[in-house]
């Protein structure tokens, strides 16, 4: 599993990417859509995605004054 956090243009970028069977989503029941629904509520981005050779990856951006 590799996590970043790193300061982006005008906010923070936090990910995380793992290496397992992969298949997350934001309507499969997993939390996700909660996490996403918080982030977006703060003006952010939330994205989930399936890199290549399986996993999972999930990206938050959120402002940051």
């Amino acid at each position: 599993m590799t996590v970043t956090v790193r300061r982006s243009l005008g906010g923070v970028l936090v990910e995380v990417v793992d290496d397992g069977v992969g298949g997350a989503a934001l309507d499969a029941g997993s939390g996700l859509r909660g996490l996403a629904d918080r982030v977006e509520t703060l003006g952010g981005r939330f994205e989930v995605w399936v890199p290549d050779g399986g996993g999972s990856g999930v990206r938050a951006e959120l402002p940051c004054g």
